[in-house]
């Protein structure tokens, strides 16, 4: 076996995070929640009972690093 580092696509986990906000966002929106404050809620606490579980949206957001979603939206958010 080799020991060697395996290389991070850090555009790949873009698209992954970007993907994963939007499923979440529309399992919350179909349950009738306001999407925006629960992900906020989400966010700021890191408590996965912000999100529904409708559309396996709970699991899915505990896949990706919360600080590389807050870095996301910073440089998106400012890079307008």
């Amino acid at each position: 076996m080799e020991d060697s580092t395996i290389r991070f696509n850090a555009i790949d986990n873009k698209v992954q995070i970007k993907e994963v906000l939007s499923s979440v966002y529309n399992a919350l929106l179909v349950k009738g929640y306001n999407p925006i404050n629960q992900l906020v809620g989400y966010l700021l606490s890191e408590d996965p009972t912000y999100i529904t579980n409708y559309n396996n949206a709970r699991s899915l957001i505990t896949r990706i690093d919360r600080d590389e979603v807050l870095q996301e939206l910073l440089i998106s958010y400012l890079s307008k």
